[in-house]
């Protein structure tokens, strides 16, 4: 037991720094893998039902976690083999490099007046429609896909790797990527994408409360962020953005939410840290750096969460194994 703990903390590590150095693939991601596999199921099993939705999500979410278990189950008497497994989920899992990588690259076209090339990329980061936005829109709408993401891309799967070693990794990013496929609320997903949709908000939840946690700790003002979090968080329709979206809004000082069209509808969310200013192409950078920052302290934390865990079960034993005798 404490071999498997030290060999999911060892693999963190180096899956995150795989995430650091290579980033995602442009082509062959495990992700995108599943998302083709969970594009020919939904081709099979849609109906405009939510027993339809429930079952695609189950086949999808549920097969992907049990092929990771029994993965992970195979390797048990072999402690590289699976620290090895490990690092390659939780790298295959991590989206924070390229997170901050789209988020530079339209921070750099709005940096030099070029609109079009930044429309052209912000699809990369969220699904609004592009070419209702000026740049100050656009802004916003890149520090608010930071801020989110850090939770979906980087957070959440750290939580649930800590306590469900691959295949918690691996079913949280299931879950997430359903989400984002038939999550959404248009006219052939509001049914059927319902089932993704709720086990999406409640599979983020730890993680969102991580996310704004550290986001207060990390962030250039950390009275702000709390105060943020506190006064906005609970605003927002998403019971998983809005405390991030809060938490990163008053730790950079910025005001988020407002009006955005997104697939199609115009949508009016409330806004975030309504007394600051809105914000400008600086703080894209600014919301990188932050989402590193909370990136690197979710990694710590859970981590450590994990060896902690191992030694109190450790210590469990050995005072059964005293009782007993």
């Amino acid at each position: 037991m404490r071999g498997e703990h030290a060999g999911y903390a060892c693999g963190a590590v180096l899956g995150y720094l795989g995430d650091l150095i290579a980033a995602d693939p442009r082509r062959g991601h495990p992700v995108a893998a599943f998302g083709r596999a969970a594009g020919a199921v939904e081709r099979r099993l849609w109906r405009d039902h939510r027993g339809h939705g429930t079952a695609h999500t189950l086949v999808c979410a549920g097969g992907a976690a049990v092929g990771a278990a029994l993965l992970e189950r195979a390797l048990r008497d072999r402690p590289g083999a699976r620290t090895a497994l490990t690092a390659a989920a939780v790298w295959a899992v991590l989206g924070g490099t390229s997170l901050g990588r789209e988020a530079r690259a339209v921070g750099g076209a709005l940096a030099v007046g070029d609109l079009d090339a930044a429309r052209e990329r912000l699809p990369h980061l969220c699904g609004r429609d592009p070419q209702s936005l000026d740049g100050p829109q656009m802004a916003r709408a890149v520090v608010e896909s930071v801020a989110e993401n850090t939770s979906d891309a980087v957070v959440g799967a750290l939580v649930w790797g800590a306590l469900g070693g691959v295949p918690g990794l691996v079913a949280f990013r299931a879950v997430n990527t359903l989400d984002a496929m038939v999550g959404h609320k248009s006219p052939r997903y509001r049914r059927f994408g319902w089932a993704a949709a709720r086990l999406d908000d409640v599979a983020g939840w730890p993680g969102a409360r991580l996310t704004a946690a550290l986001a207060v700790l990390a962030g250039p003002d950390r009275r702000g962020a709390l105060r943020a979090w506190r006064a906005d968080g609970g605003a927002h329709p998403s019971p998983n953005a809005g405390p991030v979206e809060a938490s990163f809004a008053g730790a950079l000082g910025v005001r988020l939410g407002g009006t955005l069209a997104y697939g199609g509808r115009v949508e009016h969310r409330p806004v975030l840290n309504g007394g600051a200013r809105p914000p400008q192409v600086p703080d894209i950078e600014r919301a990188v750096r932050l989402s590193r920052r909370v990136g690197l302290l979710a990694l710590g934390v859970t981590v450590a969460g994990r060896l902690a865990a191992g030694t109190v079960w450790r210590r469990s034993l050995r005072g059964s194994g005293r009782r007993t005798r």
